[in-house]
């Protein structure tokens, strides 16, 4: 794992960043604009030991899923990670327990109001895992034998989706332990309704309050959105940290849930799967591109960074990142067709990662070219393809039988790492 020395994160790569100066130029004037314009909110004083957070502290950085890192300002400094570690131990209580389980102890519901209020439905349930109560459910469903076992666990998977071993920040988790008395409450309520995942109050809030103290900067952040962006592969360790479902079920809680009861004007203004912090730190991802990690300690009153918000909220607007935003055509699926008279053959190369549309597009397609050329073989080159959604390859299949049934021989190239689930069947073969 990359380490921080000497208040340089090892993990940039010097080319990289000599590459990526657009980028971080571009990063740092919008660094300069919203702190020219964004002044208010206050730093979070409840925990005693962040009352004496920098107010004018500001960074950001973004990571691609293609392992490149950009960044500016205080894009170093480290602060403790608070709420943005929920929706990550959350992922990690769905790996290890499955969704039917998790979904018996915590509800997947916006709660509509702040993040410390006692939120439980009709079931005893904490309406979400990314409310103080939801929290505290989900850390007490990971699996171990005691509280400091499962703080090891929790720590291990969250330093895995930074790429490098997180440390604790004692003083504040000391702060936190002395102060943390509604939490002990929350946990209380829900030890007395039946979904606590264990019957010790402090076996879950204390791994809570010191998962929530665990150091990162927004590089740290960055990797951990984009690990989720990546489908829970760590775009610089290649390490698989969570299967693709648990970082989708994950993103979908962010997207809904995050910004507590902000949740549905974050998604209306800037339409990125989220996570905050009373410490400063936003996360916000891409899904399929990149992850984003800001840092400024003043809060608005729901408990989100005033500055983080409004940057979020410009880089959004002008770079095109809502997740609604409407392409206006899709990239083709196909890289280039090859006719073959003499041989009555017509072969598509295909490329980049097959959907519903791109299949859409190569069934269509490859019906006019057969139509049109009287071929009587169909090759689909796979060599260019990254991904096959599943709903593409059942297409995919529909269309081998349909050419079948015609007297058209399907060849299958290049195709054996992307392991294929459909039946080519007869009159029709793979070939390299």
């Amino acid at each position: 794992m990359g380490e921080l020395t000497g208040g340089i994160d090892a993990r940039y790569d010097t080319d990289t960043a000599l590459l990526g100066r657009p980028v971080d130029e571009a990063l740092a004037d919008a660094l300069v604009e919203v702190a020219a314009r964004v002044a208010d909110g206050a730093v979070a004083a409840y925990i005693p030991e962040l009352a004496g957070a920098d107010p004018g502290a500001f960074g950001v950085s973004m990571a691609s899923v293609l392992g490149r890192v950009y960044g500016a300002g205080d894009r170093d400094a480290l602060f403790t990670i608070q709420s943005i570690s929920k929706p990550f131990v959350y992922a990690l209580a769905l790996a290890e327990l499955g969704p039917e389980e998790v979904l018996r102890h915590v509800g997947v519901e916006p709660s509509g109001e702040p993040f410390n209020a006692i939120s439980l439905d009709d079931d005893g349930r904490p309406a979400n895992p990314l409310i103080n109560a939801g929290a505290i459910v989900t850390t007490s469903l990971v699996p171990a034998a005691g509280a400091d076992e499962r703080f090891a666990r929790l720590r291990e998977t969250l330093s895995r989706f930074a790429g490098r071993e997180l440390d604790l920040d004692e003083a504040v988790y000391r702060s936190e332990a002395q102060t943390g008395h509604r939490n002990r409450a929350l946990a209380g309520l829900t030890l007395a309704a039946g979904v606590l995942g264990t019957d010790d109050v402090d076996d879950a809030t204390d791994p809570y309050f010191r998962q929530c103290a665990l150091l990162v900067s927004t590089t740290d952040l960055a990797l951990m959105g984009a690990t989720l962006a990546n489908g829970g592969v760590h775009p610089l360790t290649r390490e698989r940290v969570v299967d693709e479902i648990v970082a989708r079920d994950t993103l979908s809680l962010m997207a809904t849930c995050g910004m507590y009861d902000r949740s549905g004007a974050w998604v209306f203004r800037v339409g990125m799967p989220a996570k905050s912090g009373v410490g400063g730190g936003i996360v916000a991802v891409k899904p399929g591109e990149f992850g984003v990690g800001v840092f400024s300690p003043p809060l608005d009153p729901a408990g989100n960074s005033s500055r983080g918000v409004a940057l979020l909220e410009m880089l959004s607007a002008r770079s095109g990142l809502h997740m609604f935003d409407h392409t206006a055509k899709p990239a083709s699926p196909m890289g280039g067709v090859t006719v073959d008279a003499s041989a009555g053959s017509v072969t598509i190369s295909l490329r980049g990662e097959l959907d519903f549309v791109a299949a859409e597009q190569v069934v269509h397609d490859s019906g006019r070219l057969l139509e049109h050329t009287g071929a009587t073989t169909l090759g689909l080159d796979f060599e260019d393809v990254t991904r096959v959604a599943s709903i593409a390859e059942r297409l995919l299949a529909a269309t081998v039988r349909e050419a079948h049934a015609a007297g058209i021989t399907v060849r299958v190239m290049n195709a054996e790492s992307l392991e294929l689930a459909f039946d080519l069947g007869p009159g029709s073969s793979r070939a390299t």
